[in-house]
């Protein structure tokens, strides 16, 4: 009896970490990663279940003979649709639908699932987006497509970068410094005529809004731990962006 007791929680324990894992990887809040894990837990009988989750790593310990894991967390992306999509899990399981080994095979569909957009649908995005933030700011008709080419081609450095060297500060770094070259020589030339609006808007695809909007959520309901890490790694992606920028005023 003892044995299938304990083969159960390690069941939900797998359940638990896997979920929060997906969450955490995928740009999640650390409240609602947290949430989530314990009405798993409680959803298959675990009303005990405590976890500590950071922006690195997910610890959880559950009540009875399972000992605490951990799961460390070094991948961290945008991805929302997975998100949602744990969260709907989770919601069939606290309904009653979904028994422990079909939950499990479902969050690991989902964990090799690619949902990501097209690369080539993200650099159209990340173009009209810049066009439209200028327009925004109060820029003329004129520098739109001048905004919408430069931020295309520096969200596509930004991929390339970001594909070949994995340093995502890096990658930010050299985008802005091509998005200031282009503008730089784009206005020299007489295709564009406000340089300081033209690169506001195409640096905005590379603002880490998700980031700031997190930190500041985990700080409000007390996660301070990840609240000041992702704001630290909000800061550090602003400080790269400036900085390549500024290194072509200079």
């Amino acid at each position: 009896m003892n044995e299938m007791v304990e083969h159960n929680e390690e069941k939900v324990l797998k359940v638990c970490l896997l979920a929060g894992r997906i969450m955490m990887e995928s740009g999640a809040e650390t409240y609602r990663v947290e949430d989530t894990m314990t009405r798993i837990a409680a959803a298959y009988g675990i009303t005990e279940a405590h976890s500590f989750v950071t922006p690195t790593g997910i610890i959880v310990s559950l009540q009875g003979v399972s000992p605490t894991q951990l799961v460390r967390i070094s991948n961290r992306t945008t991805d929302l649709e997975k998100v949602a999509r744990v969260n709907g899990i989770s919601r069939r399981i606290a309904g009653g639908s979904l028994d422990m080994d079909e939950a499990f095979v479902l969050l690991k569909e989902l964990e090799s699932a690619q949902l990501f957009f097209s690369n080539w649908l993200q650099i159209a995005a990340a173009a009209i987006v810049s066009g439209s933030f200028l327009i925004m700011f109060k820029g003329i008709w004129t520098d739109f497509f001048p905004a919408l080419l430069i931020g295309g081609v520096g969200y596509t450095s930004l991929l390339i970068i970001q594909h070949y060297t994995k340093v995502k500060f890096f990658a930010e770094f050299i985008s802005a410094l091509v998005i200031g070259l282009m503008a730089f020589q784009l206005v020299a030339i007489g295709v564009g005529e406000e340089l300081d609006k033209i690169i506001i808007g195409s640096v905005m695809p590379l603002v880490p809004g998700l980031l700031i909007t997190n930190a500041v959520r985990d700080l409000m309901v007390g996660h301070f731990v990840s609240g000041l890490s992702k704001g630290a790694e909000a800061f550090l992606t602003a400080f790269a962006i400036g900085a390549g920028v500024a290194v072509v005023f200079l």
